[in-house]
């Protein structure tokens, strides 16, 4: 398969070695592609590096259905609390968009939205600790990221209708 794109590096690695570069050097990587096992277990080293495991999207690709997932589990102990960081399962939607309905431009608003959100300093409790950012619930997140997802397309379309 790498044959086909030569513009991508391809790095093959030890999972010890892959563990001990998202340590040392995360921006070496774009793109993880391993086995269920040590993409779990990688998934979670690297969501220290992004603050939460909340903040996470992965996929899974290649069969007969993609499937689309934020890389932590269900967390059953915090269920129907509203502390949840929903970005994760949000910035899944945005790889969904992009990988399997090819809507490239719908993809780049919600991310887009998830960094307007975020810039705009709203947290859920897993990201607050230390940011002095507006403390926030599940569905408050959700909800200000859709706002978000609305007036990016807005002005895009604004934008291209002049």
């Amino acid at each position: 398969m790498a044959l086909e794109y030569p513009e991508v590096d391809l790095d093959h690695l030890y999972v010890d070695a892959a563990a001990m570069h998202i340590i040392t050097t995360p921006g070496r990587f774009d793109v993880i592609l391993t086995e269920n096992l040590f993409g779990d277990i990688l998934s979670d080293e690297a969501s220290v590096i992004s603050g939460s495991l909340g903040m996470l999207a992965s996929a899974t690709v290649g069969g007969a259905v993609d499937l689309y997932e934020p890389v932590h589990g269900s967390a059953p102990d915090i269920a129907g609390k509203g502390i949840a960081n929903p970005l994760g399962a949000i910035a899944s939607a945005a790889m969904l968009l992009r990988q399997t309905a090819g809507l490239e431009v719908e993809a780049a608003d919600v991310e887009a939205a998830i960094s307007a959100v975020l810039n705009n300093g709203y947290r859920t409790r897993d990201i607050a600790q230390g940011t002095g950012g507006h403390l926030i619930s599940t569905a408050e997140m959700g909800q200000l990221v859709t706002e978000a997802v609305f007036e990016i397309a807005d002005m895009r379309h604004s934008y291209h209708a002049v």
